[in-house]
């Protein structure tokens, strides 16, 4: 299988490989390489692809790649990676009368322009033809300097790169979708829209794509609604507020959707909670794209009888019925059971679900992601803030509801409750007292 270079870009460093897997999946690639090779600090890795074609199938819509190369050499010196790029002099050939330009990219050190050119005139060996070109090229020839990330640490970066690597760039990533859906361009914003990066991420890794349904329980404003239609699946949310849906001042979840002209992908959205909810029992939605509430800036509600309420004059019909349903506090745990059981049943066979996960840093255990017999967790990837944490989580559907014994997201009742129990207390808790 010929060998190609990944060039990530260096954010959300715990997310990269699983949106790679994610999307070589969906895109029915065979993607190999060695797990030892991954650093996360190092935005590089060596992969085996059957094809260059595969390798264009593989970037065309991910967010945390910015280049897939297919590599002529890697070494741990540029004269060992001259050494190899000699010594393979069959590649050049198609190359020898076109246009060209070449990059020189380094990480955790910037090279001065004069060195770059340096670097390039090494590879002067090569003698091509063809005329230079910076702006549209036929071919583009990377070579890329690694020296590790050493800024966290306070550790000098080395006098060498620890790494070399050149080749030809078959494509670019899709960051640019990025800037698009950036939340400071957004008409409509509320306290807990998630970012356009993270958005569309979880949206690969849904796996959503052309044709897909795609439900958010948690709606909030929509984010996921837009990402994942970006990518070409119908689009349904729901929330329990629907103060949120409805917006104010004339922006709302309908003005962003005339902003990304996504009229015909995003469907509608209803307000109901994840305990109460209209859904008839069928396996139809392909993926569950979701931030569950943690209760910290926006509480979690669920319908129910709150005896500490008196319902207002003008809440209450004639009859002496509620107008309104009460609502009653929701707890983080609760939720996220009710969230994996609701999954499993209305989730078709393979279909995904995506959510993030809150927890106390301290006191997460693997254990404490919610499991269910019908789910296979694929992904777990931790965005850290210190004392506490989220993790994105990636579960996919096993089999059949009808073929499925009754399953249970909460596990055996007597175990000690997960990190993210009554997570909103231990988030404005004193460091102290939970020690």
């Amino acid at each position: 299988m010929p060998l190609f270079v990944v060039h990530f870009a260096h954010f959300h460093l715990d997310f990269r490989l699983a949106e790679l897997e994610a999307l070589a999946t969906l895109e029915n690639v065979r993607l190999s390489y060695d797990p030892r090779d991954y650093l996360a600090s190092s935005p590089f890795l060596k992969i085996e692809l059957d094809s260059v074609d595969d390798a264009r199938k593989l970037i065309q819509r991910s967010i945390l790649i910015k280049d897939i190369v297919e590599l002529w050499g890697a070494a741990e010196s540029l004269d060992q990676l001259i050494e190899l790029v000699k010594a393979d002099p069959d590649r050049w050939g198609n190359y020898m009368d076109v246009s060209f330009k070449f990059n020189v990219e380094t990480f955790g050190v910037t090279l001065p322009m004069k060195v770059q050119v340096e670097r390039i005139n090494r590879f002067a060996f090569l003698d091509f033809r063809g005329p230079i070109d910076l702006k549209t090229p036929d071919v583009t020839f990377a070579y890329y300097e690694d020296y590790g990330d050493n800024s966290l640490h306070g550790i000098p970066s080395p006098e060498a790169p620890l790494m070399t690597y050149f080749g030809v760039l078959v494509s670019s990533g899709n960051r640019s979708l990025v800037s698009k859906y950036d939340l400071k361009k957004r008409e409509y914003l509320g306290i807990t829209s998630m970012d356009a990066e993270l958005s569309l991420v979880m949206a690969n890794q849904a796996q959503v794509k052309p044709g897909s349904f795609v439900l958010d329980p948690f709606v909030g404003t929509g984010s996921f609604l837009f990402t994942c239609a970006h990518f070409g699946a119908f689009t349904m949310g729901a929330d329990i507020d629907g103060r949120q849906i409805r917006g104010k001042d004339d922006k709302s979840i309908s003005s962003n959707v005339r902003q990304y002209n996504l009229e015909g992908r995003v469907l509608d959205n209803i307000v109901t909670d994840m305990a109460h909810h209209p859904w008839r029992q069928a396996e139809f939605w392909d993926a569950i794209v979701c931030d569950p509430p943690y209760g910290v800036r926006a509480g979690a509600k669920k319908i129910g009888h709150n005896s500490k309420v008196k319902p207002t004059a003008d809440a209450i019909k004639a009859n002496g019925e509620p107008r309104y349903p009460q609502t009653v506090p929701y707890e983080m745990h609760h939720v996220l059971e009710d969230l994996v059981e609701f999954s499993a049943k209305f989730l078709r066979p393979g279909g995904r679900l995506v959510y993030w996960l809150p927890t106390v840093t301290s006191e997460y255990k693997p254990e404490d992601v919610p499991q269910h017999p019908q789910f296979r967790l694929i992904a777990n990837s931790e965005q850290n803030f210190g004392k506490w944490a989220r993790r994105l989580i990636t579960m996919e559907k096993i089999g059949s509801t009808e073929n499925a014994g009754e399953g249970s997201a909460d596990g055996d009742a007597t175990a000690q409750l997960p990190a993210h129990a009554g997570f909103r207390g231990k988030y404005f808790a004193p460091k102290d007292s939970r020690q």
